[in-house]
C-alpha cells in the first residue's frame, strides 16, 4: 500500500508514462490526423525523448535551491499544458514542438520525485519509496496505455492527450493537499551543481544507465514483430502480451525497492544486469516457443523496471552535492538507451536478418551494462583498500 503522501508521485508517474508510451499505440491515428506518414510520426517519439534528455538537467538546474514540493507543482502544470497543446495541434509542426516541451518535464518530475521521496520514506525503506514513485509509470502500461489506445483507435486520439493533460492537473492538486511542505537544501549556484560532472563514478554510473537499459530497449522496440513474424502470435494478441510486460514491470519495480533496501545500490544493478541479459539470451533461444515467450515477457518487464530503484538510488548516491540533478539524469540516461537501443537493435534488421537477430544485440548491450558496473565496483574496492 503507498503512503498517502507518496500517492501524487505516482500518480505523476502513471500520467508520464501514459503518454509516453501510448504513443506507439495511437501513431497511425495520429498520423492520419495530421496527414502525415507514420515514419514521420515517429519523429514525435523522438522529439519527447530529446525533451526528456534537455530537460532533466536543465530544469533541475533552475529550480535548484526552492522547495520540492512547489517545483513539482510547476512541473506538473507545464506537463498539463503541454499535453493539452498536443490535443489541439493543428499541424506536424506544432505537434512537434509540443511534444518536445511535454518531454521537458518528465525527467525533472522523476528527478525531484525520488528526493521528495527518500525525505518522506519510513526507516530502512528509502528505496521502497522510490519504488512507490515508479509504480505509477509501471501501472500505466497495464491500464493507462491500452485504455489510451482503444480511445485513440475508437473515438479520437486528441482526447488522450486531453485525459493525459487531467492526470496532470490532478497531480498538482493532489501534490498541493498530500505532500507536505519540505525545506529546500541550500545551494551554492549552477556552477557549483555542475561540479559534480568531474566525478567519474558519476559518469561510470549514467554509462551504466544509458547502455545497460539499452539492451532491454533493443528488446522492447522489436517485441511485436518477433512475437508475430517469428513466435507465430496473431497481432490481435499483442496489446494482452503487452499487458503481461506491463504487470511484469509493476512488480519488478517493487521488487527493485527491495533488493536496493537490502543491498548496496551497485550490487544489485550488478546483479539486475546480468539476470537481464541471460533473459534477452533467452529471448533468442526461445523465439519459437509462445509459452517460453509469454513467461519472458513478464520476467523481462519485471528485471528491467527493477533496474529502476536502484539506478536511482545510485545516481543520488554520487551526486549529493547536487542531489536534484543527479537524480534527474536517470531518466536522461534511460530515454538515452531508448533511442540507442532501438537504433542498435535495428541495424540487423536493415542487414537482411530475422527479428531475432535484435535480441543478440539486446544481450550483447546488456552485458557492456555488467561490464561497466563491474567496473565501477572494482573502482570502489581499490579505493576502499587504499583507505585501509
Amino acid at each position: 500500500m503507498i503512503k498517502k503522501s507518496l500517492a501524487p508521485l505516482a500518480l505523476g508517474g502513471f500520467g508520464i508514462g501514459m503518454t509516453e508510451f501510448v504513443m506507439m499505440g495511437i501513431l497511425p491515428d495520429i498520423a492520419g490526423g495530421l496527414h502525415i506518414t507514420i515514419p514521420q510520426a515517429g519523429y514525435l517519439i523522438t522529439a519527447y525523448a530529446l525533451g526528456v534528455v534537455v530537460g532533466a538537467p536543465t530544469l533541475v538546474s533552475l529550480v535548484a535551491g526552492r522547495p520540492p514540493r512547489s517545483v513539482l507543482v510547476w512541473f506538473m502544470l507545464m506537463f498539463a499544458v503541454f499535453n493539452a497543446m498536443s490535443a489541439f495541434a493543428p499541424n506536424f509542426e506544432i505537434m512537434m514542438a509540443s511534444r518536445f516541451l511535454a518531454g521537458l518535464p518528465h525527467g525533472a518530475f522523476f528527478g525531484v520525485g525520488a528526493i521528495v521521496a527518500t525525505r518522506l520514506a519510513d526507516p530502512g525503506k528509502v528505496a521502497a519509496a522510490v519504488a512507490s514513485m515508479f509504480t505509477g509509470l509501471t501501472l500505466a502500461n497495464v491500464v493507462g496505455v491500452p485504455l489510451g489506445t482503444w480511445i485513440g483507435h475508437t473515438i479520437d486520439w486528441r482526447l488522450v492527450f486531453l485525459i493525459v493533460a487531467a492526470i496532470g492537473l490532478l497531480t498538482m492538486v493532489s501534490l498541493h493537499k498530500w505532500v507536505p511542505f519540505i525545506e529546500p537544501r541550500q545551494r551554492t549556484g549552477i556552477l557549483q551543481d555542475l561540479r559534480i560532472f568531474r566525478k567519474a563514478d558519476l559518469w561510470l554510473a549514467l554509462g551504466i544507465v544509458s547502455i545497460g537499459t539499452g539492451g532491454f530497449f533493443a528488446w522492447f522496440s522489436y517485441i511485436a514483430p518477433l512475437l508475430t513474424d517469428v513466435t507465430g502470435f496473431a497481432s490481435t494478441t499483442i496489446p494482452l502480451i503487452m499487458t503481461v510486460v506491463g504487470v511484469g514491470m509493476t512488480v519488478g519495480v517493487q521488487l527493485g525497492g527491495r533488493l536496493a533496501d537490502r543491498f548496496h545500490p551497485l550490487p544489485a544493478v550488478l546483479i539486475l544486469l546480468v539476470s537481464m541479459t541471460v533473459l534477452l539470451l533467452c529471448n533468442g533461444l526461445f523465439a519459437q516457443s509462445q509459452a517460453a515467450m509469454i513467461v519472458l515477457a513478464f520476467a523481462t518487464g519485471a528485471n528491467a523496471l527493477a533496474l529502476g530503484p536502484p539506478i536511482q538510488m545510485m545516481l543520488m548516491e554520487q551526486s549529493r552535492e547536487a542531489e536534484m540533478l543527479g537524480s534527474s539524469l536517470g531518466q536522461s540516461g534511460f530515454n538515452i538507451g531508448n533511442a540507442m537501443g532501438a537504433f542498435l537493435g535495428g541495424i540487423p534488421l536493415t542487414l537482411g536478418y530475422s527479428f531475432v537477430a535484435p535480441q543478440w544485440v539486446a544481450a550483447a548491450v546488456a552485458g557492456v551494462g555488467v561490464l561497466l558496473a563491474l567496473a565501477m565496483l572494482a573502482r570502489h574496492r581499490g579505493q576502499a583498500r587504499a583507505l585501509a
